[in-house]
């Protein structure tokens, strides 16, 4: 019964992305706008994920290569890279702006709770936090992000790192 009551609070709209081969897929409630790729700063010292900032419309927004934040190799940028720049918070009335490198933005389609499946427990060595859900549609299989917790703390570490304001 507290699974079917998770899965109904995860029930909603979510921007299908890919990277590699593999389905993923963010509350569009977290969406801030989806743009090409442009021309990032790389930051020196900074964490191989973390691709460096960005100038959007006079904000300086840091931009993670999802694809290295998830263990993954690098691969070459093509017509459909883009970056989804996200709207976080780590209070109510605190957001942060960060963009993610993502392969490719395939659609926005709304879950139904009852497509959803709590994650599997893989192995002990997986760290699976930063996944809320496992939702089945159309005979395959998208990986639903915690965005917080994927950015969550390197997120904040990022922002003093390079002193950007909060």
């Amino acid at each position: 019964m507290a699974e079917q009551q998770e899965n109904n609070n995860l029930e909603g709209k979510y921007l299908s992305f890919r990277i590699g081969a593999e389905e993923y897929g963010i509350s569009i409630l977290k969406i801030r706008e989806i743009i090409g790729m442009m021309a990032i700063t790389a930051m020196p010292q900074s964490p191989d994920y973390v691709k460096g900032v960005i100038n959007l419309r006079g904000k300086v927004i840091p931009v993670l290569d999802l694809r290295r934040r998830f263990g993954m190799a690098a691969t070459k940028q093509t017509e459909q890279t883009c970056i989804i720049v996200l709207e976080t918070g780590l209070a109510p009335a605190r957001t942060i702006l960060t963009g993610i490198v993502v392969d490719a933005v395939s659609e926005v389609q709304n879950i139904k709770a009852a497509d959803i499946e709590a994650p599997t427990a893989f192995s002990a060595e997986l760290d699976g936090s930063y996944i809320l859900g496992m939702a089945k549609s159309s005979g395959a299989v998208k990986i639903l992000l915690d965005i917080e917790t994927v950015l969550g703390t390197d997120n904040i570490a990022m922002r003093e790192e390079i002193n950007l304001p909060s």
